[in-house]
């Protein structure tokens, strides 16, 4: 079997062919993907509609955005400190 990494938006979707009245085989043989994967889904993001999981990947992205603009800052403040003890 192939693995293969769903994003949040498609797992989202595949619960919804679910609570559409789509039988749990009918799904799991479609997306080629366990039983255990399917309940341990339904478990994490069956109580996540889809405007949630579009704002958790904005946050998401915000987040990763800070942390670059962070490593970034850290670099230029530990060259500054170095000129700074080159000059003493």
């Amino acid at each position: 079997m192939i693995r293969r990494r769903f994003s949040e938006f498609e797992i989202h979707k595949i619960l919804q062919q679910y609570e559409e009245g789509a039988s749990v085989q009918d799904i799991i043989e479609e997306h080629g993907i366990s039983q255990a994967t399917f309940y341990n889904w339904r478990a994490k993001y069956g109580r996540i509609s889809s405007n949630d999981i579009l704002k958790l990947n904005k946050l998401k992205e915000d987040n990763e955005r800070l942390k670059r603009m962070f490593a970034e800052i850290s670099l230029e403040n530990e060259s500054l400190k170095a000129q700074l003890k080159k000059r003493d």
